[in-house]
């Protein structure tokens, strides 16, 4: 199948080399903007705001600001907003009503360039978000987090194309794994999936043994890979100096 690029600000996701994100977690505005200023000296292609580590991110005005700040300091580098829920490796439990209100007010903002949103939710709340997303030029990263385990291939492969009927632009799937074979069976179930699928996928299996999956991107089909430039955001995240000089060794020349 043909697979098209999606335009985030002044980059290409699905295109050429992986794009690397680098991730915010402050959990004040202080720490936020000082996050910021750090990850935009390292050059990444893009920058995650995990907004629940924000301690105030139920708070829609304080939010608001903290976001028009933010897109500011970024200069042209693009933004992906994400509330990760805690049972995906965030920081709050939150009620799906609250966690589609905080979605809500994230495309109501328009100070990001792309949208998290969780594939294991309401279904009908999710392609109103999509929806919402699309109209006010916003990109749709869907995504699931598997903590404790990686799934059979197929069923990585079954998620990653449910979230590309559901309307994301993006799907992304990550993974722990317990064993190589485990890292094996993230790295195949990419390949397979970025043959199948139109949408461009994103997919790691974290921790250290999946440390080449952050790497392997290019050859397998995973359009982007999280670094770190300060705190990491998911565990075997690599700093964003070592994995520019991976990405550009395992570059593909052909």
């Amino acid at each position: 199948m043909a697979k098209s690029g999606v335009n985030l600000g002044r980059i290409v996701l699905g295109q050429g080399v992986p794009k690397i994100a680098v991730p915010i977690t402050g959990r004040n505005e202080k720490d936020i903007l000082s996050q910021a200023k750090a990850a935009v000296s390292a050059g990444p292609d893009l920058i995650e705001w995990r907004i629940d580590f924000f301690d105030e991110v139920t708070n829609k005005v304080k939010l608001h600001d903290v976001a028009k700040l933010l897109r500011d300091d970024l200069n042209d580098i693009p933004l992906l907003t994400t509330f990760r829920t805690r049972s995906e490796g965030g920081q709050v439990e939150l009620s799906d009503e609250t966690y589609f209100e905080i979605c809500q007010n994230i495309i109501d903002f328009k100070q990001t360039d792309a949208i998290d949103v969780e594939l294991f939710h309401d279904e009908s709340s999710i392609k109103q978000i999509v929806d919402d997303a699309r109209l006010s030029g916003i990109v749709t990263i869907m995504s699931n987090h598997e903590f404790t385990k990686t799934p059979d291939k197929d069923v990585i492969i079954n998620r990653l194309s449910t979230m590309g009927e559901i309307g994301a632009d993006i799907a992304k799937m990550a993974v722990m794994p317990q064993s190589s074979t485990d890292v094996l069976t993230l790295l195949e179930a990419t390949n397979e999936a970025n043959k199948k699928l139109t949408l461009p996928i994103i997919t790691m299996s974290m921790g250290d043994l999946g440390k080449i999956s952050r790497i392997s991107g290019e050859l397998l089909g995973s359009c982007v890979t999280f670094a770190t430039a300060g705190e990491a955001s998911a565990p075997g995240q690599i700093p964003i100096s070592r994995l520019k000089n991976d990405l550009a060794d395992l570059h593909l020349n052909e």
